[in-house]
């Protein structure tokens, strides 16, 4: 195998490279995109929840300054159903009839001249409804109920049973509302037409399925349709499907024949991009009094679209967290009329883990015990469903080094009994983890014939640092200086890549690019095999070492040359390879591949009297594998917990429970944390490389926000001795 000096790239806390690009404004996203003759669209949103359309009068609209065309279901040409695809089915069709089956639901698109013309004209169209009464809430008797699709619901051992041997019980309801992912950049779409041939710029975090997706709806050759996306401004898993307003840009374009642009409004990004499904969750856990697990039981129902199929297994972590030797897990949606649910940052988990957690240290009060020696007691040293050992697992060492930064020897362990003056202090933890994910990727390398590199797949960067960790990883690969590596990404014709979500792309796209920049060292081997000239003649991987551009023999540092001297007396402008990457499986490797664990420790402050809660630090310790870049990680997981501070105190969608209308759908009115709400965070990683995986990485995307809802209840509870089961955490449920 090729090896590397000693000089390593990788893990160092380079700065972001394409961070040049954005903070002089160079960096070109969907928004920005002009082409010649573009024109604008905008979307026509039904005013009513459920019902159908009685009728709808497009001719103000189309009268107005500057209008091209007003397409409706009753003018919308018949298109073809999206794929399914790796995350499930693509979200219903617009326009395909007069069927209203939630509020802000599109049921028109107006194209103008101008952005501002479309807007107005849009306002123009009047639409009158025949409107039926909606179904909102979770447990109305009339939502339909879907059983778990996925088969991802689980038992193992005898609940009952288990329960029966307990000594102590804790059971409890709780709830989670709707988040809307809300990145800072609103979604947009440029759509252009050359014949059967389709480019598109969008906000996608999986340029691939846009371009799938989009030749199934068109009924064209998906080589004829390219997705451009080589920056996002956040997404959070609102990129991860194809919605309809993209949809919809792209008929438009077809139908006036020029290219054409889309630019959500804020409102609009809380009914067209998907949200975190709000959750009712029932949970119980037993333990015997030295605080052994004996049995979990964890019901979910959360929410669902009317005709759409975004699945979120919210109690299944719930099956793998802890050694309990009797588990049971289900997982149920309730179909209702709202925008379509889709992923949003630690999806699952980050409801799941809210009941599991707060429920955990219930328990640990309940037979006497501190919350994180529970915690550290029933640890599942293997996996629990598949009974194999994990491919790496630090989370005792994330418990222990994590209490230790934190100081939560320091805790008086009753409820209510530590003060700041009149403020009530609170210690709290969370445990958390989240699962392993990982889909085939593929990637290409090539180097110039200056010597330096080329690398590129069709991946996106939605903030997380992929261009600069894979700029690192592939300099490191090639033994070239980072400045002579580019890595590009955001085409859907590169090489194909997954999508940027579920934790799994690093792994995914670090593989890939492994296996490219190790075979490009074995196609440079393979031109000069039989060269007389070349010191490298004969030589194969395994005999040399790649550093500063020039492969040399590992036995004599001596004997070797650089790229650009091998394509030089070759008359080769270029050498390239390919490279991809496959996900393990447990039965191949003899172990179950393991993704991120982690714990995190709070300290909260209570005013008794107003029901001010204040956090006073945070501190996490994460097991995320092999760090590739440490500056870019730590941000990862202080961006997660700023997300998870968001969840546990302040984001709530809410919907008018009559009309359906989200009643909080801008920045003014839906609140998130700013600078005065963050506290000091402190994060450390403990653990080794994971050996399921190409590099040793484990996905950190997620597991920053996972625990920290629970974290701040569980501090709430030790401040206060009050149990708040209901997110989020806010004045009038503390008083």
């Amino acid at each position: 195998m090729t090896t590397v000096e000693s000089r390593t790239v990788v893990g160092t806390g380079l700065d972001r490279v394409d961070a040049p690009l954005k903070v002089t404004g160079a960096a070109q996203y969907p928004n920005d995109v002009t082409l010649p003759g573009m024109v604008h669209a905008a979307l026509v949103g039904s005013t009513v929840a459920a019902g159908r359309i009685r009728s709808i009068d497009v001719s103000r609209a189309v009268a107005a300054p500057g209008v091209l065309d007003v397409i409706t279901h009753l003018t919308a040409p018949r298109l073809e159903h999206g794929p399914m695809t790796l995350l499930g089915g693509s979200p219903p069709l617009p326009l395909r009839d007069d069927r209203v089956l939630h509020y802000g639901q599109h049921v028109g698109i107006v194209v103008a001249e101008s952005a501002e013309q479309a807007r107005h004209a849009a306002t123009l169209v009047r639409v009158e409804y025949e409107a039926a009464e909606a179904v909102l809430d979770l447990e109305d008797p009339r939502a339909e109920i879907v059983d778990n699709p996925w088969g991802m619901d689980t038992e193992r051992g005898d609940v009952d049973a288990g329960f029966a041997r307990a000594d102590m019980v804790v059971e409890g309801t709780f709830t989670t509302p709707d988040n809307t992912n809300n990145p800072l950049g609103l979604f947009s779409t440029v759509a252009s037409w050359h014949g059967d041939a389709l480019t598109v710029h969008d906000s996608t975090q999986w340029p691939h399925n846009v371009r799938t997706s989009l030749a199934t709806i068109f009924d064209v050759p998906e080589s004829g349709v390219r997705v451009l996306a080589p920056f996002v401004g956040g997404a959070f898993g609102a990129g991860l499907r194809v919605w309809p307003h993209v949809v919809l840009t792209v008929l438009a374009a077809r139908q006036v024949r020029r290219p054409v642009k889309l630019v959500l409004t804020r409102p609009e990004m809380f009914t067209s991009v998907g949200h975190r499904p709000n959750s009712v969750q029932r949970i119980r856990i037993g333990a015997t009094r030295d605080g052994d697990l004996v049995a979990i039981e964890h019901h979910s129902l959360s929410s669902l679209a009317m005709e759409d199929d975004d699945w979120e297994p919210v109690a299944h972590g719930s099956a793998f967290a802890y050694a309990c030797p009797n588990v049971l897990t289900r997982d149920r949606q309730a179909r209702l009329n709202i925008p379509c649910p889709g992923s949003m940052r630690a999806p699952a988990e980050g409801q799941g883990n809210f009941a599991l957690e707060s429920a955990i240290d219930d328990i640990a009060y309940a037979v006497g015990m501190d919350p994180l020696e529970l915690r550290l007691r029933n640890d599942a040293q293997e996996h629990p469903l598949l009974g194999l050992p994990w491919s790496s697992k630090a989370l005792r060492e994330c418990y222990l080094q994590g209490a230790e930064r934190f100081g939560w020897s320091r805790r008086s362990p009753e409820p209510r009994s530590m003060r700041d003056g009149r403020w009530l202090v609170g210690y709290g933890l969370a445990g958390v983890s989240y699962p392993f994910y990982q889909v085939p990727c593929q990637a290409r390398a090539s180097v110039r014939h200056d010597g330096s590199a080329y690398v590129r797949s069709a991946a996106t960067d939605i903030g997380t640092g992929t261009y600069t960790v894979m700029t690192q990883l592939a300099a490191e690969l090639l033994g070239l200086d980072v400045g002579r590596v580019r890595f590009d990404l955001g085409d859907s014709d590169m090489p194909y890549a997954p999508q940027a979500g579920g934790s799994g792309l690093t792994g995914a796209l670090a593989g890939a690019v492994q296996a490219a920049c190790r075979r490009l060292v074995g196609e440079f081997l393979d031109v000069v095999r039989d060269d007389p000239d070349s010191p490298l003649r004969g030589a194969s991987p395994d005999d040399v070492t790649v550093t500063d551009g020039r492969i040399h023999r590992s036995a004599d540092p001596a004997s070797g040359e650089t790229y650009a001297e091998i394509l030089a007396r070759h008359g080769l402008a270029e050498l390239s390879a390919d490279g991809r990457s496959t996900p393990p499986q447990p039965e191949d490797l003899g172990m179950a591949p393991s993704g991120a664990f982690g714990a995190k420790f709070v300290e909260v402050r209570v005013d008794p009297e107003l029901g001010l809660l204040r956090l006073a630090r945070v501190v996490s310790a994460i097991d995320g594998g092999r760090i590739l870049n440490e500056k870019t990680a730590t941000s990862q997981i202080i961006g997660g917990t700023v997300g998870g501070i968001s969840q546990a105190m302040f984001e709530e969608t809410a919907t008018d429970p009559l009309t359906g209308r989200i009643a909080n759908a801008t920045f003014g009115d839906y609140l998130m944390p700013v600078n005065a709400d963050v506290p000091d965070m402190e994060v450390l990683f403990v653990g080794e490389p994971d050996r399921a995986t190409a590099v040793g990485t484990k996905g950190i995307g997620e597991i920053g926000l996972v625990g920290l809802a629970a974290a701040i209840g569980n501090a709430v509870y030790h401040a206060t001795r009050r149990r708040i089961r209901s997110l989020p955490l806010t004045i009038d449920r503390l008083l």
